[in-house]
């Protein structure tokens, strides 16, 4: 059995010569080097030629800021130009969205109710329509459903604004059903089954995609309460963008309050957007409340409680959603 130690006539210290990591050269290739790694799992590599060309190498370094926000940039651009210039024929729910009039679901609602006609003859789900073609959207005014009604609702904390799993959760419908029943409004939106406050309540299924679409920037504000003193860096690694899961956040505006509450205004809506950019900075939120939606504030209305949206305040936020 071959000695563990090599002996050397030099009288160094001895080295180990059966350790797989024990030379320099073996350790730059290891799996754990955060530089560059081969790729093994693509054929090689080769010119027009035929000529052989080096393996292909991929960085694990984070790309730069102004590469994300060109990347997001480009992305946006894209969907505005794809809005701008339909494929035709297209169904007709996806029209309707398009032409800003509702939402697909809102759509497909319409068509069901008999409401909505292509060259004077009644849609029907399925349908597609040409560029040419006459569409129209024929409303019973005598329907009271049809009002267009908007409210401001203050959504307590553990009430599910979307498709509640099982009995124990509650649905933002069930704690207003007169207005619901009326009307049939629903919620622009999300809001955390965790957080509280502002959501808005409509029928117009117009404002859903006007408000909510990424390549729409509209202003939201929240006040935030985290478990943890606020960094010193906090305030400006915020409004900068924050790195959350190979996204970069858009630029926001932060204002504090005290050591563990601040304010922010975004425009954009990212999943649990808030809740991650804090975590990614090395804290977490104990408490989340939107108070503003474009012009409506949430003000003094008590939690559960709603109002309606009417008035100079409904022109001005229609307004801003190019209604």
């Amino acid at each position: 059995m071959p000695a563990p130690y090599s002996k050397r006539p030099s009288g160094r210290t001895p080295r180990r010569t059966d350790n797989p990591i024990s030379s320099s050269r073996t350790a730059r290739t290891s799996p754990f080097s955060r530089t560059r790694t081969q790729r093994t799992d693509v054929a090689p590599r080769t010119s027009r030629s035929g000529r052989a060309l080096p393996p292909e190498s991929i960085s694990t370094k984070k790309p730069t800021r102004a590469v994300r926000h060109a990347a997001s940039a480009a992305k946006a651009k894209l969907e505005q130009e794809n809005n701008a210039n339909p494929e035709y024929p297209m169904r007709i729910n996806k029209y309707l969205t398009q032409k800003g009039y509702a939402t697909r679901k809102a759509a497909d609602t319409l068509i069901d109710r008999r409401r909505v006609f292509i060259n004077n003859k009644r849609a029907v789900l399925g349908d597609k329509v040409s560029e040419s073609d006459v569409v129209e959207v024929r409303l019973d005014k005598r329907d009271p459903a049809q009002k267009l009604v908007y409210f401001a609702y203050n959504k307590p904390r553990g009430v599910i604004t979307h498709s509640p799993q099982g009995d124990e959760e509650s649905d933002i419908r069930e704690n207003i059903p007169e207005v619901v029943g009326q009307f049939n409004v629903f919620p622009v939106g999300r809001l955390d089954k965790d957080s509280h406050g502002l959501i808005i309540l409509t029928n117009d299924g117009r404002v859903t995609d006007r408000l909510l679409s990424p390549t729409r920037e509209h202003e939201k504000e929240y006040i935030v309460r985290t478990k943890s003193k606020l960094r010193d860096s906090f305030k400006t690694n915020m409004e900068a963008g924050v790195f959350i899961e190979g996204y970069q956040t858009k630029p926001a505006k932060v204002n504090l309050i005290n050591d563990t509450m601040f304010s922010i205004r975004l425009t954009e809506g990212k999943k649990h957007q808030i809740r991650r950019m804090v975590v990614a900075l090395f804290n977490e939120v104990s408490d989340l409340q939107r108070t503003r939606v474009l012009n409506i504030e949430l003000g003094k209305l008590k939690t559960g409680e709603y109002r309606a949206i009417e008035g100079d305040e409904l022109q001005v936020f229609l307004k801003s959603l190019g209604l």
